[in-house]
């Protein structure tokens, strides 16, 4: 019993270095960055594009598909999700590759907002980290999902769900089919190899995976699962 007991408070002390080795390695670029422009101003500039689209503007189908796919326990983790990057790596090493990511919606929108020129590394995940902190602690879940699709990156040149929806179905977003909604959630996790233009069957493989996931968390019923219409 006392091996046991010093092996555990072995462990959460080798966590607990591990924590502030990681934190100190972002810390810099962290400040750096949100010192060339404040997380407030930044959030200010993309809404106040001709392009942002509002949370309430979204259907209902966009926003459950992405998170089905992207992050299906956003609604209820914080800043980051502890289960779904122990579930990445586990799944990772049992592939012996990097086949799962286990960045949470708020880290991806992070990464969006201040670090997608760095490269990848502790010290860029670190300061995603922190930064994915200081969006929760500021803005709301449906704040921080908006930031989000009016960030991301669909393929063939579109940044965001309203050029997204404009340039591959020549529509709003508020007027997206559940159809079309599967198509586009699937498109971030790889947009060069995902967009309808790039490549349609792997697209649909994609769409697939989403349309599977919503079924699997519950947001549809697999009979209207059925009768969606794949592809473009």
């Amino acid at each position: 019993m006392k091996l046991l007991k010093r092996l555990i408070l072995l462990l959460i002390a080798a966590l607990a270095i591990f924590v502030v080795i990681f934190v100190i390695s972002g810390y810099p670029l962290y400040k750096k960055a949100t010192k060339t422009m404040s997380l407030n101003d930044k959030v200010s500039e993309i809404r106040s594009s001709e392009n942002f689209v509002s949370y309430d503007e979204l259907p209902k189908n966009l926003v459950d598909a992405t998170i089905a796919v992207e992050d299906h326990r956003y609604w209820d983790h914080g800043a980051i999700d502890l289960i779904g990057i122990f579930r990445a790596i586990t799944s990772n090493i049992k592939a012996g590759d990097a086949v799962e990511g286990g960045s949470s919606i708020t880290q991806q929108v992070a990464k969006n907002l201040y670090f997608m020129e760095e490269k990848d590394g502790m010290s860029r995940k670190s300061a995603e980290t922190i930064l994915s902190y200081e969006l929760s602690k500021n803005y709301s879940k449906e704040e921080i999902f908006e930031l989000y699709v009016n960030t991301i990156y669909y393929g063939n040149g579109y940044y965001g769900i309203k050029q997204a929806s404009n340039g591959y179905f020549h529509k709003e977003p508020k007027d997206l089919t559940l159809d079309e909604c599967t198509l586009l959630a699937g498109v971030p996790n790889a947009p060069s190899v995902y967009a309808p233009t790039a490549n349609m069957d792997l697209c649909i493989s994609r769409q697939k995976k989403v349309i599977r996931d919503m079924v699997k968390h519950n947001y549809i019923t697999q009979e209207e699962a059925d009768r969606i219409k794949l592809g473009m």
